[in-house]
């Protein structure tokens, strides 16, 4: 805030009621300001100040769409319990060798009988193996893309965050530019009368007052746009009241050249494809486990009805031929195609290492420039404004020089003050950016 400029035209306020009233309003007006402030900071002294890390702790905590992807992985895990179940055991009972029409028995043997069975199939125990192993790496993809997710929400959370910051900032500077045109419609009002200023310059002044509160309002929803997000990505009611913590996000950013080591370290999306692949390899074993022939163990026990006739039993093992070729043109198939699938996901990893190497490069050369533009707004531009306004407000107090001027000048370096804010947002755009490509 320019509070040099604010002072002075306290002061030129200051002098010119004395002169007309015979004397000073500063303490009175201090008396006001203490009452309307000093009752809404107490109002206020409860809301909670998140900083950004806190923020980002209660999203990755609390986000409900975080928490479908670690449900996803916990149900991928409890499948893996059964995944080594056999088969049902089959149980039958019936009647064995009855003769359609009823028979004498007097001269022929008597074959009715009574059958009970008992089956169960002996799934290959290499089939199971491989099925579970590939169950369990499903586990490992939820997780990859709960952590793909997770760099897109917080992302999205720096961004409101950073957004709301200089939203305020902005704020700020407009809430110093309507005292100081309040002050200028004052000093007007009080010259007037005294032919020392224009009717038409303090309606200039009133006017672009106005232009002021309008700003204040639409930087007001955006603020309040700003907390709705970080509400929402938090999981918090809507009628939770928090403020931002400013103190800690004026920083250096530390800007890294990415290398493909980097990269498959830190991006999950590279991660999430590695688990993809290697899940898949493990579905490729379950295919070619299907060559693997399965057991069959079958018991059965007759019960005679007739006289004289034993009781018996039968007891039969089976075993399944998957490689007949009319049975193994589908599980080779299967393995062939998720051959190529794999050296898709290969090449598609490959493409987003390439593309982020270069995004990350263009992005590097943009913060770079974006730097520099800031630091010639702060060294260079707005000092040199600065100097221009102050010289005009000289001449006005000295009545060398008319009210529009002062307000030009005024309007001047507050546009390129809140042209600064612009490019500072920028600024932090490309950092949150940069910072979801190498995920840090």
């Amino acid at each position: 805030m320019n509070y040099a400029s604010l002072e002075n035209w306290k002061v030129m306020e200051n002098n010119c009621l004395k002169s007309v009233f015979g004397f000073s309003i500063v303490n009175f007006r201090l008396s006001i300001l203490l009452f309307l402030f000093g009752a809404p900071l107490i109002a206020n002294s409860q809301v909670q100040i998140l900083s950004l890390d806190s923020v980002l702790h209660v999203i990755e905590k609390q986000n409900p769409m975080l928490n479908t992807y670690r449900n996803r992985a916990q149900a991928m895990n409890a499948y893996v319990a059964g995944s080594k179940s056999l088969m049902a055991p089959e149980v039958g009972g019936g009647l064995w060798m009855f003769p359609y029409q009823k028979q004498n028995y007097e001269h022929l043997a008597d074959t009715r009988q009574i059958m009970v069975s008992v089956s169960q199939t002996f799934t290959n125990p290499a089939k199971l193996k491989a099925n579970q192993q590939y169950l369990s790496s499903r586990a490992g993809i939820e997780q990859a893309n709960e952590r793909v997710f997770y760099n897109g929400l917080k992302a999205q959370a720096k961004l409101a965050y950073y957004k709301w910051y200089l939203v305020e900032q902005k704020q700020k500077q407009l809430l110093e530019s309507e005292e100081i045109l309040n002050l200028m419609i004052r000093v007007g009002r009080v010259r007037y009368p005294y032919n020392q200023e224009k009717l038409s310059n303090i309606y200039k002044a009133e006017g672009r007052l106005h232009e002021v509160k309008n700003m204040q309002l639409m930087n007001e929803n955006e603020i309040q746009k700003q907390q709705i997000i970080l509400k929402q990505l938090m999981n918090a009611s809507q009628s939770i009241n928090f403020v931002i913590d400013t103190t800690a996000i004026e920083r250096e950013f530390e800007l890294v050249t990415i290398d493909t080591i980097l990269l498959t370290q830190n991006r999950s999306d590279l991660y999430q494809l590695e688990r993809t692949i290697k899940s898949m390899r493990l579905n490729q074993q379950v295919e070619k486990a299907q060559s693997r022939p399965d057991f069959n163990l079958n018991f059965s026990h007759m019960i005679s009805m007739g006289q004289g006739m034993p009781n018996q039993f039968m007891l039969l093992g089976m075993v399944t031929i998957p490689i007949a070729p009319w049975s193994s043109k589908m599980y080779k198939a299967n393995a062939k195609a998720m051959d190529y699938e794999i050296e898709s996901m290969k090449a598609e990893r490959l493409a987003i290492m390439n593309e982020v190497q270069g995004m990350t490069a263009s992005m590097i050369a943009e913060i770079k420039t974006l730097q520099q533009q800031l630091v010639n707004y702060e060294l260079r531009i707005i000092p040199v404004l600065k100097k221009s306004y102050e010289n005009l407000m000289l001449a006005y107090e000295e009545n060398k020089e008319e009210l529009p001027m002062v307000i030009d000048g005024w309007e001047t370096l507050n546009m390129i003050r809140l042209q600064y804010l612009d490019t500072k947002l920028k600024y932090y755009e490309m950092i949150v950016s940069y910072e979801r490509e190498i995920e840090k």
